[in-house]
């Protein structure tokens, strides 16, 4: 297993009299680190720029933080074709529509601010490009500009609060909203602050700044004000979302031949428990045009990897088709994300991050779902329904999306804290860290490599050895082969903010209960990759050598009234052994099936909900989330 050394997120401040504070709202305090020279340069680059341009230097790293987390992607261009720290943009109009179809753009020049940038500053667009300090020089001199166009007064000792408009035109936006979005994440960075080691080894720290923005500032810009219609999407207002309805409709003569979703009446015909996050693999405009196919699947809602905009699909109360499994389907929203699990950071940007994080907060507050990753999960845990089809199920959003960030935004930090200690039989949370966490992946690319970059898992191993063998997964790989490091197979990946329960220890070693088994990862007290927290646990009942699990919660036999078929229950190739156990999820999910297989209209009149006795728990169990009856299993506390 090949990692980086673990590196602190936050260390000393540079050229800034403050102290350290997180990124994360929750998170602990960072430690303090003695600077080097990267740390120098940073702060030095930011601090001239801010001194030449008149801008601010909180403006201008907060800026920089909420467009690129002070990462600059060694000179690559995102896949909004923006550069550098301060992610300067150089992309052909006509290219930019092709790719985002059809979006309306501010002006033009708000995708080449990369030209502008090296005509105000006479720096050379292959400098801004791959230069650090010249591409903060260019933002700087942008911000500048933009506030001199508002008429507004620059320097580097104005107030912060009286950028705001400034701000919101540097987002590009072609909207009021899009622009006021985007100022106010930059002004949440500034009242809270920010620390961490970048891409590049670069250690920078900002302090909180805790400022009144001047809003009106923004009608100045002369962008459009939103135009969504009230109620026409379930969305915050701030994120102005589209409309582009999935068809309900039939397309062949039978009365099943449909698409491609299904009425419902949700909470009331099934309360929603999850979100599921998907990436497309595929093109903006190639997963519109799959959406508005009815002999496709459907989902919720899609983003936009440039700038994060969204449409929505399907009304949240109905049931769309995107999980892959009926039960998850009955229970959750789908969101569609544009990327490519195995490009990783290259299409999840930080404006996809941001506002994918506004939509599930919004939508988890509406529904009351619980802000965890037993409840805001990836399509990569969820569950095949059958022993037949675990192999088969999706994994996406892969390896490289970073959930801990994504947690942060939530306002829901991923827990990591030293406070109990790791011992047998206590619940750990996985927090390995990301930009530093460098594990090997293979087959991303037809050369069978993948580019080194952050992850979010650790690789569990069959001994307390670097060289041993990875975990086994027997729903991945049937003829009992181990699990691998492509890119595509989870079966032996722990991920960030899963729950496991301590087997076993052995010096800096770990093992957890893993499918059935133990599996080992390197957990040092200097740089631990997961931390202890109580919580509940479900353990085979006394005398059971071992009991099933399962892929989704149906009711019994006896709860389905004529003419609604029995949907049998049918264990997977997994079971929980005498002795072991795993950490619950959630306790209190509906054990139910909503029967929905033929065309109705609107409302649905032959769409049932079928509502069992028989219990169930949610628990995690290798990389995915499965179900076990509560008749089989004792729930107890672990600490």
């Amino acid at each position: 297993m090949l990692r980086r050394p673990k590196i602190l997120a936050a260390l000393a401040v540079v050229a800034l009299p403050i102290s350290v504070i997180g990124v994360s709202s929750g998170g602990p305090p960072a430690a303090a680190a003695s600077p080097g020279p990267s740390t120098q340069a940073a702060a030095s680059a930011f601090q001239a720029a801010s001194q030449k341009y008149g801008v601010p230097e909180s403006v201008l790293l907060a800026v920089s933080y909420a467009e690129t987390r002070w990462d600059d992607h060694a000179g690559k261009p995102s896949t909004s074709g923006g550069y550098g720290l301060m992610h300067l943009t150089s992309v052909d109009p006509g290219e930019f529509e092709e790719r985002s179809g059809g979006a309306e753009l501010a002006k033009a020049d708000s995708l080449r601010t990369l030209d502008k940038a090296s005509t105000l500053t006479g720096l050379d667009p292959v400098a801004l490009r791959n230069d650090p300090a010249a591409n903060i020089a260019g933002g700087a001199a942008l911000l500048a500009d933009y506030q001199r166009s508002l008429k507004l007064p620059v320097g580097a000792d104005t107030s912060a609060a009286d950028w705001y408009g400034a701000v919101g035109s540097y987002s590009g936006a072609s909207d009021q909203a899009g622009a006021s979005a985007f100022a106010d994440d930059v002004y949440a960075i500034l009242a809270r602050g920010a620390a961490r080691t970048t891409n590049t080894g670069q250690q920078i720290v900002m302090p909180a700044v805790k400022v009144t923005p001047a809003k009106s500032q923004l009608a100045r810009t002369g962008l459009r004000a939103a135009t969504t219609a009230t109620g026409a999407t379930e969305c915050p207002a701030q994120l102005d979302c589209e409309s582009l309805p999935a068809p309900y409709s039939q397309y062949g003569p039978g009365a099943g031949d449909y698409g491609n979703h299904d009425l419902a009446n949700r909470p009331k015909t099934g309360k929603i428990d999850y979100i599921v996050i998907h990436d497309t693999e595929g093109g903006w405009q190639g997963t519109l045009n799959l959406i508005q196919d009815p002999t496709y699947v459907s989902w919720h809602y899609t983003m936009r990897s440039s700038d994060g905009h969204i449409w929505q699909h399907v009304d949240t109360k109905n049931v769309a088709w995107h999980a892959g499994n009926w039960y998850v389907n009955m229970h959750s929203i789908g969101i569609e994300h544009e990327g490519f699990a195995a490009q990783g950071a290259t299409w999840y940007t930080e404006a996809l991050y941001r506002n994918s994080a506004r939509l599930v907060r919004y939508l988890a507050q509406k529904n009351n779902i619980p802000l965890d990753r037993a409840h805001i999960i990836g399509h990569d845990q969820v569950s095949g329904t059958l022993p037949s089809t675990v192999a088969g199920m999706h994994w996406d959003p892969g390896p490289y999306w970073d959930w801990e960030h994504y947690f942060d935004l939530l306002g829901a930090p991923i827990y990591g804290h030293n406070i109990f200690p790791v011992r047998v039989g206590s619940i750990v949370t996985v927090k390995p860290g990301f930009s530093d966490n460098v594990q090997v992946v293979t087959a991303c690319n037809t050369d069978g490599t993948c580019p080194p970059q952050g992850t979010n898992f650790v690789y569990l191993r069959q001994a307390p050895d670097d060289a041993a063998p990875l975990v086994k997964d027997l729903g991945n790989r049937p003829n009992g082969a181990d699990s691998t490091t492509q890119v595509s197979d989870i079966g032996a990946r722990a991920a960030a903010g899963s729950k496991y329960v301590v087997a076993e220890r052995s010096g800096d070693w770990v093992a957890v209960w893993y499918l059935g088994a133990k599996g080992w990862f390197k957990n040092p007290a200097s740089a631990p990759d997961a931390f202890a927290k109580p919580g509940l646990v479900v353990k085979p009942k006394a005398g059971k050598a071992s009991v099933p699990v399962y892929g989704r919660a149906y009711p019994e036999q006896a709860a389905y009234p004529a003419g609604i078929p029995y949907q049998t229950v049918t264990p997977l190739q997994y079971t929980i052994g005498a002795g072991q156990a795993y950490p619950v999820g959630d306790a209190n999910i509906e054990t139910d099936y909503y029967r929905a297989v033929t065309f109705a209209g609107e409302p649905p009149t032959d769409h049932v909900q079928v509502l069992g006795k028989d219990r169930y728990y949610q628990i995690w169990f290798g990389h995915r989330m499965v179900y076990v009856r509560a008749a089989d299993v004792d729930l107890k506390p672990a600490f």
